[in-house]
């Protein structure tokens, strides 16, 4: 069988000639904070528009090792904070000039192999949204210098390897500590997600610390292994009933939304009460979903977009790092507490 030839790709002097200007600058053309007059710029894209040429990104990427790329590695879809966290990312990114590369890394050997390959692509950065990256595994990615930076997202990292940006969650949650107390509620239950340590928030921590050293008594708390509604339900609903005749909280804090949804619907559906009269619920994040008639939840906002412009200034190597970590976003107030 005899196989048609492919034709001939049209090539950067093509467009050049067409637009009549030399190949030097066909390519600056192309480079979004490259040193071109307009009348030039708009001759060479109205030429290359008539062709069908695009510019050959991964041969770019050689010849400057900057490939415009960046790989978002998230484990924790089951968290619909998740989504609004790619949305504003990967549209501040895009405006300037960044793609993005999304994988889905369920455990610690898929974040392994997608370190490994992002290398192979020649990312600018690896940035992990999730909770179950392994500290050896970031270790070993960064030591064998996988990606050129290694970026966790909304979360703290301990590894002197990362460059962590996210919201200032010690802050956060003495603002939601001091709202809790000041609405008069005096049994709190505090629901966390995944206790990891390579990826941690330290809201947990901050509450009842704050809530210790404020009312003189340590709060309960409770984790699920994963930051889905319908793990918080199940726990709720087997903590509640564990607990007998003993005194029932008047407020669960959770960890964020997605906990807080599911806390709801368990007081609602799997134990019969209501909220906020027999238990108030606050959450963190304040996804769509929270400010809608069936949940209404007091919850906090994290800044996203500042943080993706936080990102962007790692990327082009504007900002000190140290200070990424100090974010503040905003208490919304609402029917649920």
């Amino acid at each position: 069988m005899t196989e048609t030839p492919i034709e001939n790709a049209i090539t950067a002097d093509d467009v050049a000639a067409l637009a009549g200007v030399s190949r030097w600058t066909v390519n600056r053309a192309f480079k979004k904070d490259a040193s071109i007059s307009k009348a030039s710029r708009s001759k060479v894209l109205t030429a290359a528009e008539a062709l069908g040429y695009v510019p050959d990104l991964l041969a770019s990427s050689l010849a400057s090792d900057k490939s415009n790329l960046v790989s978002l590695l998230v484990d924790d879809f089951a968290n619909p904070h998740k989504l609004i966290m790619l949305e504003r990312l990967t549209r501040v990114l895009r405006t300037h000039g960044w793609d993005t590369l999304l994988v889905n890394t369920s455990n610690g050997a898929d974040t392994s192999a997608a370190l490994l390959n992002a290398r192979q692509r020649r990312v600018d950065a690896a940035v992990l949204i999730g909770v179950s990256f392994n500290e050896t595994e970031l270790h070993a990615a960064q030591g064998a210098r996988r990606v050129k930076k290694l970026i966790v997202f909304a979360r703290t990292s301990e590894n002197p390897d990362t460059i962590s940006i996210c919201c200032d969650d010690a802050a956060a949650m003495t603002t939601i500590t001091n709202y809790v107390i000041e609405k008069g509620y005096r049994a709190p239950l505090f629901l966390a997600g995944p206790q990891t340590i390579s990826a941690h928030l330290g809201r947990k921590e901050t509450f009842l610390n704050l809530w210790e050293s404020t009312c003189g008594t340590r709060p309960n708390y409770i984790s699920v292994p994963a930051y889905d509604p319908r793990l918080a339900f199940s726990e709720i609903k087997r903590f509640f009933e564990s607990l007998g005749g003993a005194t029932k909280p008047d407020v669960i804090v959770c960890e964020n939304d997605a906990l807080a949804m599911g806390a709801i619907n368990a007081i609602r559906y799997g134990l019969g009460m209501r909220v906020p009269e027999d238990i108030a619920v606050t959450g963190f994040d304040d996804i769509p979903q929270a400010d809608g008639p069936e949940y209404r939840l007091t919850t906090y906002r994290q800044p996203i977009t500042a943080m993706a412009e936080g990102l962007v200034s790692v990327l082009k190597g504007e900002t000190d790092e140290r200070s990424l970590e100090q974010f503040i976003g905003a208490l919304v107030p609402r029917e649920s507490a």
